[in-house]
């Protein structure tokens, strides 16, 4: 009876911690691997990594699309760059991305500025831009 109790309490816990990480963008560094992408310059790039069976990257393509439209016309702007990670293996491995819908924030050099799995909130991705930007 204790095992049962324990294992579901370990259980709790995992799913805790996961459901707060999914979808909050965490600082991440390092380079985008060569060729994969090229630097805009005064533009942040959301490099969303996605599979045509996933249903949350529908909704991450969604958010990434109203915040890039959000931010056109002026001197800094944002583009969406959506890649299927099975046409792109080599890049997903060397991103480390296990899961998917995967986005990562580039800034205008070409550095992964920050990262999150799974539907970011809008809110935080839109301020998470605007200081990429800024920066």
């Amino acid at each position: 009876m204790i095992v049962v109790v324990a294992l579901l309490a370990l259980a709790t816990v995992v799913g805790l911690v996961y459901r707060a990480r999914y979808g909050s963008l965490r600082t991440a560094g390092g380079d985008l691997p060569a060729g994969l992408l090229t630097p805009a310059p005064d533009t942040v790039t959301l490099l969303h990594f996605s599979s045509a069976t996933c249903a949350p990257c529908r909704q991450v393509r969604r958010v990434c699309a109203d915040l890039a439209g959000e931010f056109t016309g002026g001197e800094s702007g944002v583009r969406h760059v959506e890649l299927d990670a099975d046409e792109h293996l080599d890049a997903v491995r060397d991103l480390g991305i296990w899961r998917l819908p995967t986005l990562l924030v580039v800034d205008r050099r070409g550095n992964i500025a920050k990262r999150t799995v799974g539907v970011p909130d809008r809110a935080s991705l839109r301020a998470t831009v605007t200081e990429v930007l800024a920066a």
